[in-house]
């Protein structure tokens, strides 16, 4: 019996470190071999209970390169032909940096989907998702708040404040949508590990929802609310794509002071200053108590 592990199979944010167009400062020293800024693929993170059978959170675009890259996730030799460790695949939106690697798991291994009704919906509706056999792929849609065994892990979603996949705006428009967003609680062993990596606002029932967890990997996109704006990347603030930033009236750093287990940002976006190893942004938020995800990490409680 492991007890509960995880490893961080992706970190950052949508279009991953460093962006394929971007020459920005964080984006060029990713490329660079000085070892300034660490190179990420998008946010993805893999959970067990037993060492042997894993549920991930989240299907990015990277999702194959990353279980190319992680031992733990390769076809056991022992178990035929075809094999893969992937119990099922639980997802906390419909963006594209959340649900479009489940176009990887297309070839007839069986797992789960778990999430829940509004993200089904949205993945059924869209006929590029049918790839996923029917005979192998078991959809299942989670009630939140009522969590669910699978893999020898508790997994439940909850509702966290988030709007619609930036995708789907055009059609339905800006405004926030029930269970267009939601975390993950995953339990085993008795220990608690919460995964946030897109959440609009951090109020009271957020609050107590995070404050059991022994670990939370909490959504860290930008440092500023305006970091695009001012750094000329983009024209749209944090909190307008969903994200509550770092720091600023409302952010993750001030707010979540109160907890007690590991605190760890990921969902990292590719101008965020605390991805520099050793930038004054990065010291504020470790002098805080906080760790910064980077691929390959692994957590074991």
């Amino acid at each position: 019996m492991v007890g509960l592990r995880a490893i961080v199979l992706g970190s950052a944010a949508g279009g991953g470190v460093p962006q394929w167009n971007c020459r920005c400062g964080i984006c060029q020293a990713a490329r660079s071999s000085n070892g300034a800024v660490r190179p990420r693929t998008q946010t993805c993170v893999a959970v067990s209970a037993d060492g042997e059978r894993v549920v991930l959170l989240n299907a990015p675009p990277d999702l194959r390169q990353q279980l190319l890259a992680a031992p733990a996730l390769t076809p056991r030799a022992s178990a035929g032909l075809r094999d893969s460790p992937i119990a099922a695949v639980v997802l906390t939106g419909a963006e594209i940096d959340q649900a479009a690697g489940l176009l990887h798991l297309r070839e007839g291994q069986p797992f789960a989907l778990l999430a829940d009704g509004y993200v089904q919906t949205v993945l059924t509706t869209n006929p590029m998702f049918d790839v996923l056999a029917a005979d192998a792929v078991d959809r299942r849609t989670l009630v939140p708040d009522v969590p669910v065994d699978i893999a020898g892990l508790s997994i439940e979603l909850f509702p966290v404040p988030g709007k619609v996949p930036l995708w789907l705006e055009r059609a339905v428009g800006e405004a926030p949508a029930d269970g267009a967003v939601t975390g993950v609680s995953v339990r085993a062993g008795g220990r608690h590990l919460v995964f946030v990596p897109e959440i609009a606002e951090i109020g009271p029932a957020i609050r107590a929802r995070l404050a059991s967890a022994d670990v939370v990997l909490m959504d860290g996109t930008l440092f500023t609310d305006d970091e695009m704006i001012t750094s000329g990347t983009g024209s749209k603030s944090s909190r307008r794509m969903g994200h509550v930033p770092i720091t600023g009236d409302g952010g993750s750093l001030d707010a979540l002071t109160f907890l007690h287990g590991r605190r760890i940002y990921i969902h990292l976006n590719n101008t965020n200053p605390v991805l520099f190893e050793d930038s004054p942004e990065r010291r504020r938020v470790v002098a805080a108590g906080w760790e910064i995800a980077a691929d390959g990490m692994e957590i074991v409680l």
